[in-house]
């Protein structure tokens, strides 16, 4: 039974999608532990998007089983207007599967991922498209290349090399090295050990009509045509919650497609907690972060924590924890019949 007609029948509206969607890829549990700083993370990185994209986009969300405080803020942005689609997942469905509904839903053309800990500089999406307009069959680019991605995904640029004179590749040690420390910082890598293991890796660089590019792309944030990626991704649902994220990598390259990244520096990893230049960003970007604070039981446990008795508790409790913590938080409270 229907009474009156849908007022919405006849009117029309003039919006159409952006060329490009951002899309961002949310999932944080809870507030504890190693997720204690990550809305503050989230928050910059929302905010340096908006506040660096040049350009119309569409900003697209998909929140993959994030707590309560993250969902009410995100629903904050969606009803300011800052994010135009928000998708919330009732549980964490694993990164990949993420990835199969987020890119299928982007309305643009362009699709501009990012993990929810990337802080974006003035001017990357316009040397982002660049990159993506000059060079031929561009399945990623990305705003930062780290050393050791130019060890796989990349045949694909040797090929084109050999078959195209226009395209020229060169060998050389190009970037550096401050910023593999920081991205060994930012992603919990020991940074002395991270340069020796990448001391004889040799960075990769094109060059096609004065437009240079690293040979190589980061799964954590790129820019791909929104027909590359859809038709790279998996039709399988594994169910794991990360990985294979590298086979994705791979696939763009099997599939003949390009992975390349800005010259300089657009993108930045934060990590989990912000340091003090990251809070400096964001308070720059009328934000007001809390500042990273060490429990007081875990302020004593440290004095102690370098004994070989105590560390090796303490790794064993954490163990017990993590499993319980992780597992609840997959299947749910485990009921006794």
């Amino acid at each position: 039974m229907r009474v009156g007609i849908s007022p919405t029948r006849t009117v029309t509206t003039d919006y159409r999608p952006a060329r490009v969607t951002i899309a961002v890829l949310v999932c944080i549990p809870d507030q504890l532990g190693y997720y204690a700083h990550r809305l503050d993370v989230l928050k910059l990185c929302l905010a340096s998007i908006v506040q660096h994209t040049d350009g119309p986009y569409d900003l697209l969300v998909f929140d993959n089983g994030s707590c309560p405080e993250v969902v009410k803020y995100l629903i904050g942005l969606r009803d300011e207007g800052i994010i135009q689609y928000l998708i919330l997942s009732t549980q964490n469905i694993g990164k990949i599967g993420a990835f199969q509904i987020l890119f299928r839903a982007a309305p643009g053309e362009i699709v501009a991922y990012c993990d929810d800990d990337i802080f974006f500089y003035p001017g990357w999406l316009p040397a982002h498209l660049r990159i993506l307009e000059e060079f031929p069959s561009v399945g990623m680019v990305s705003g930062w290349a780290i050393r050791h991605t130019f060890e796989y995904g990349n045949k694909s640029c040797f090929r084109l090399s050999e078959t195209n004179s226009n395209i020229k590749l060169e060998r050389r040690r190009q970037i550096p090295d401050e910023l593999e420390v920081d991205f060994a910082i930012s992603t919990g890598r020991d940074p002395k050990q991270h340069l020796v293991s990448t001391a004889e890796m040799q960075d990769i660089l094109l060059t096609f009509n004065s437009v240079s590019a690293f040979a190589t792309a980061n799964h954590f944030q790129f820019l791909s045509p929104k027909t590359v990626i859809t038709q790279i991704l998996p039709d399988i649902w594994s169910g794991r919650l990360m990985g294979q994220m590298a086979e994705l990598d791979e696939a763009v390259d099997v599939a003949g497609y390009l992975r390349l990244s800005t010259v300089h520096r657009y993108v930045r990893h934060i990590g989990n907690v912000l340091s003090r230049e990251f809070q400096e960003e964001a308070k720059l970007l009328g934000l007001e972060p809390s500042p990273p604070q060490i429990p007081k039981m875990a302020s004593l446990l440290l004095r102690f924590a370098t004994r070989p008795l105590v560390r090796s508790i303490l790794k064993r409790l954490y163990g017990k924890l993590f499993w319980i913590l992780s597992t609840s938080s997959v299947t749910g409270p485990v009921r006794r019949k």
